[in-house]
Formats: structure tokens, sequence, C-alpha cells
């Protein structure tokens, strides 16, 4: 095992602020479909004689994504562990743009008739294999330039970013939504779409100049890196990849409170404005923004597992509070709720889990092993959104179902963190290696 160099002075920053960036350019792009595929996408990209299969089926084009990460993170886990972070971070980035920045220009069904839906598909699913590569590459990146006791803040910035993302996305989106409704079904809806070939420009210019991990390198230098990363990955890390992929089943929570939520709370069972109902999440990322990284510093002092239950179990009862809240069409309660519920409990699991996954593996497979095992998991997140609107029934106003639906899948990432090991005090070349023992935080060493 060699033992990497220390990360040069100012890298660990900025490869956070990289991280940070790049995961809000990027999922910018991935949340704005959210929202078009809610509120928009079924009145132009399907049947709108049936309204209620319309917008099944438009959620369903949301899940496809999820569905192709899972074959992205094969590809990019592979490659990124022979090649390095660097690379995949700036081909992901890129590639989500350019997806997204298509869709913005597909012709609707009114004018090519059912070949519009498939094309919606295809570029859904470029959507998906870019972002199968970009958290695993920048939690990858961030938490081996990170300095050991603070591995936990600085992966954080992944995840706040990707919440800057959804704000940003939301933000553009409640203007776009205000529009009187023809100019918003003829042209306004594809304005968020198209600014997205910004993200390839910005995306580059930021990751081309970071630096590659002191802990790759140090592989490269020794000749440790491994041909086949999958194959080490399942006969030596098997049982963390199923911890990975039951835990990731918590994106649940962001799925159905992003995109399930807010397609009940604006439908005829409920009545509430697309405007006010996009500022609920705004708000909620908002408060994220500063929940997340708080959560994070505390796992370096507390560890990863106790924070992460919190926010397994907490999201499971917050849930029946928001989609309950909505049922009643308050919106001072909806509002306080909603930013409870996913600005602050829902992010004590999101902020923790980059660190908290990517240190049960070791340097030579965590690229793979955090993306194969985030997005199989992320698939069945994805997919939520579709069954939580067949549960939701006829109707679709069968709200506590949905939640008890919600709660079921945080049951397996609170199996997953009961049975993982705590890993906040290894030492970050021992990661993911047999016999690594923990060391005490720098402030509790004696002279």
């Amino acid at each position: 095992m060699s033992v990497p160099a220390a990360a040069p002075p100012g890298q660990p920053k900025k490869a956070a602020t990289a991280a940070w960036i790049g995961s809000a350019l990027e999922y910018y792009d991935f949340f704005i479909y959210g929202s078009a595929a809610a509120l928009i996408f079924p009145k132009v990209f399907f049947d709108e004689s049936d309204p209620a299969t319309a917008t099944l089926l438009s959620l369903a084009t949301f899940g496809v994504a999820y569905a192709a990460r899972p074959v992205g993170a094969l590809f990019l886990g592979h490659f990124g562990d022979r090649l390095g972070r660097k690379k995949i971070m700036v081909f992901t980035l890129i590639l989500m743009g350019v997806s997204t920045f298509l869709i913005g220009c597909l012709p609707t069904r009114a004018q090519v008739g059912t070949l519009a839906p498939v094309l919606l598909v295809l570029c859904r699913v470029l959507q998906g294999v870019s972002a199968a590569g970009e958290q695993a590459s920048a939690n990858s990146m961030t938490l081996e330039h990170a300095p050991p006791h603070r591995r936990g803040f600085f992966t954080s910035f992944t995840l706040s970013g990707t919440q800057g993302g959804q704000l940003l996305a939301t933000l553009i989106f409640i203007p776009v939504a205000a529009l009187p409704e023809d100019q918003l079904l003829s042209w306004g809806w594809r304005v968020p779409f198209w600014m997205s070939i910004g993200v390839a420009v910005v995306g580059y210019v930021i990751r081309r100049k970071l630096e590659e991990t002191p802990a790759f390198e140090a592989q490269q230098a020794t000749g440790e890196v491994v041909k086949l990363p999958l194959a080490v990955l399942l006969r030596e890390h098997w049982a963390d990849v199923l911890r990975v992929i039951g835990g990731a089943l918590i994106a649940s929570v962001s799925t159905i409170f992003t995109v399930w939520a807010l397609a009940y709370a604006t439908s005829d069972a409920v009545g509430m404005d697309r405007s006010s109902m996009l500022w609920v999440g705004a708000l909620a990322n908002l408060v994220a923004l500063g929940a997340i990284p708080a959560w994070a510093t505390l796992s370096d002092r507390i560890g990863r597992r106790p924070v992460y239950l919190i926010g397994a179990v907490g999201s499971a009862v917050a849930m029946f509070g928001y989609l309950w809240a909505i049922s009643t069409g308050s919106y001072p309660l909806i509002l306080v709720l909603g930013i409870v519920a996913f600005g602050v409990v829902y992010s004590a699991a999101n902020g923790v889990w980059p660190s908290f996954y990517g240190e049960m593996f070791s340097t030579r497979v965590r690229l793979s092993g955090m993306a194969i095992g985030t997005q199989i998991g992320f698939a069945v997140a994805g997919f939520a959104v579709t069954f939580a609107a067949q549960i939701a029934g006829p109707g679709g106003d069968d709200w506590s179902s949905v939640a008890l639906f919600t709660a079921a899948l945080c049951v397996p990432p609170v199996i997953a963190a009961l049975s993982a090991r705590e890993t906040a005090r290894i030492p970050t070349e021992q990661l993911g290696e047999r016999g690594a023992r923990e060391v005490p935080q720098p402030e509790t060493v004696t002279a």
C-alpha cells in the first residue's frame, strides 16, 4: 500500500470549489427537467386528452435517466479508477450541458407526433449517463484532497452544490412558470434548457486546472492502478456495494419532494399556485445550503453513522408532515414543514453520504464503488416518482400512501448505516483496507 503525499496548499479548497460549482451547474440541468416534467411536459410531449396518463408518462421520463445511471456508472467508474478523477469530472459536465441544451431544441408532439417523446427520452438517457459519473468523481476528488479530519466537511460541497443547482433551477423556473399559458408552452419552457450551454464552457474552465489527487497519483507512481476495478470491487467490497445501494434509496425523499409533491400540490385535488410551490422548494434548498456543511462538520466530530441515521429516520417521519400540509392547502404550513423536511432533516443524510460511502472503499476502486452503488440505488429513487403517482390513486390525492411508501424506502438506508463501520477517524490511505485503525482528532493528540 502506497502512502500518498500531502495535498498541495490550497488544493483541498480548490477541489471543493470545483466540486461545488460543477455539481451546481450539472444539477441545475438535471433539476430543471424535474420541474418541467411535473408542470409542462405532459402538455407538450404527451397526449393532452388524457391528463392523468400524460402526467404519469412525463414523470416516467424523469425516471429514465435514473435507469441509465447504473450503465453509465459501470463505464465511468471503470475509467475514473483507471485514468483519474479529473478527466471524468470534465467529461460528465460537458455531456450534461450538451444533452440539456438539446432538450430545449426538441420539436413537440404537435409538430412531429410520437417522435417527440422518443427524442426526449434519448436526451434524458444522456443526462443520466452524465450524472452517473459526476457525483462519484467529484466526491472522490474532494475526499482524496481533504485533510483526514475534515473529509466530511469538504466532501459535503458536492451535495451543497447539488442543492445550489436545484435552487438555481427553481428560481429560473419561477418566472417561466408565471408566463401566460400559450407563451409558456410554446417557447418559455425552452429558455432554462438553452441556458445550459454555458455549463459546458464554465465547467471546462473551472475543472481543467484542477490537479489530480495525491492518492491516485501515488497509485500511478507505484503501478497499483488496477486494470479491472469492477473485478476487485466485487471481490473485496461486495458488502459495501450493497450498503451503498441500500443507502442510496434515501434519494427517494428528494425525488418525491421535488417532483411528485409539486405535481400533487398544483393538481386540481389541491389547487396550489405553481410559483408559490416553486418558492417552497427554493427556500428549502436555500436552507439546505447551510445545513449540509453544518451536518457534515458534525459528522467529522461525532461520526458519520449517527448523523446519517438522523437524516434517514427523520426524513421518514417528516415526509408525512409535509404531504399532510399540502393536503390541507395551507401555504404557511406547507412552507414551514417543507423547509424543515427537506432543508434541515433530509440534509443530515444528504450532507454526510459523500464521505460515508466514499470512505467504505480503497482508492483503487473508490470511484467505481461509489458510482455503481449509488446509481443502482438512485435508479430506484428515480422511479419512486412514477410509483408514487400510481400509489396516489386515480385522483392522485392519496398522500398518506405516498408518505408511507417514502418511509418504507428509508428503511434500507437505516439498515445500511447500522451495519456499516464508522470511518470518520480512519486515515485516508487506510480507507477500505482490512485492519485499518482509527486515529484521534488532531486536537486530542498530545505533544
